[in-house]
């Protein structure tokens, strides 16, 4: 059987390099550093690694040797990375990744969880995902096709760890499926929950949270404007771009993390949209929104990582998600699964517990 992935052809590489050699680099004010997004010479840094230094092929050679399967047809279908345990009947557990990156999110946890079922699906739109070539890709869609695929695979009852637009698309699945959600790992809840929550009924410091939001919203929020409202305007010229696309993804993946990310990985994550040209249908969860799931009553275990991004308080979460527990840790971001895979695989094995209190 043909590999579900195939190899970047030489020509989309030297297409790349083409490209990079060619770049203008923008006259800009000197001295405002990240102050107005993506520092100048660090992407004039990145992109001359890019060009001279970094080596694709052995990066493409790890992802491929991922355990890639296909489930379902046309276009229900999912690439999913999925990850026997040796046991047939041990715990099962999805991972559902988010923006700005791809199931490479979790690569560095598989390791550390060879003793239970992983299913990561390239959720539609995003890189490794078969091509989206239609509107309507919500949320709720998402988790309709995550279900039918974990069920494809023979996989009846599971836990689901998220984060990002992921957590939006675990809600869902808890909401839809009750009886196959044993229990969730998100480290947020959807950031819809904050949009259209009830201000009546919050305390205090519910509403404080709330204004920090709008804060962090109007200083670093431009891009959810962009990509919720006229997606297709971007879209061109950081599919066109290396230099535009870098400098779109680099200042997310620097600023959301605690800097653990090289610049092989860097130039890695940023590669995987490049290559897949997945840039523009990455964007589709933030136009084709839909409310957040009601409250959501399966135990949820929540990872505060202290460089993330619009961390909700407990109180807050509580109102939306069973929390039963929640961990908060001094290290680690938005990107928690790659920074700290250690403490992030721990957690899920909280909730592991949780959904299977036979194995606590």
């Amino acid at each position: 059987m043909s590999h579900p992935l195939r190899p970047i052809s030489d020509s989309d590489l030297d297409d790349l390099h083409r490209r990079l050699a060619a770049t203008r680099r923008p006259r800009l004010p000197q001295g405002v550093g990240w102050e107005r997004g993506t520092d100048a010479d660090l992407l004039a840094n990145l992109l001359e690694t890019w060009r001279h230094r970094y080596d694709w092929r052995t990066h493409e050679a790890r992802i491929l040797s991922l355990p890639w399967e296909v489930v379902g047809a046309g276009d229900r279908a999912l690439r999913v990375v999925h990850q026997r345990a040796a046991i047939p009947d041990a715990p099962v557990v999805i991972l559902l990744h988010g923006w700005p990156d791809s199931v490479l999110r979790f690569e560095r946890v598989l390791h550390l969880l060879d003793d239970v079922h992983v299913v990561v699906p390239a959720l539609p739109g995003f890189p490794f995902a078969f091509e989206l070539t239609k509107p309507g890709m919500t949320s709720v869609v998402m988790a309709s096709l995550v279900a039918n695929a974990m069920q494809a695979l023979g996989h009846d009852r599971y836990v689901v760890s998220a984060g990002d637009f992921g957590a939006d698309v675990a809600e869902q699945l808890a909401v839809m499926h009750p009886d196959r959600i044993a229990a969730l790992h998100l480290t947020n809840i959807s950031p819809l929950h904050a949009v259209f929550a009830d201000r009546s009924t919050l305390d205090p410091d519910e509403l404080c949270y709330l204004e920090t939001v709008a804060v962090w919203n109007r200083k670093e929020g431009g891009y959810i404007a962009q990509q919720s409202t006229k997606p297709h305007t971007v879209a061109p010229g950081l599919m066109d771009s290396p230099a535009g696309l870098a400098a779109w993804l680099v200042e997310k993946l620097r600023s959301w993390s605690d800097g653990s990310f090289s610049e092989d990985d860097l130039l890695t994550w940023i590669s995987v949209y490049w290559f897949t040209g997945t840039i523009g249908t990455s964007f589709a969860p933030y136009i084709e929104f839909v409310p957040p799931a009601p409250y959501v009553q399966t135990p949820t275990v929540l990872s505060a990582f202290a460089h993330d991004i619009k961390l909700a308080p407990r109180e807050f979460a509580s109102r939306f998600v069973n929390v039963q527990e929640f961990i908060e840790h001094e290290n680690g971001g938005h990107f928690a699964a790659w920074e700290q895979p250690e403490r992030y695989a721990e957690d899920l094995r909280r909730a592991i517990a949780w959904g299977h209190p036979s194995l606590a």
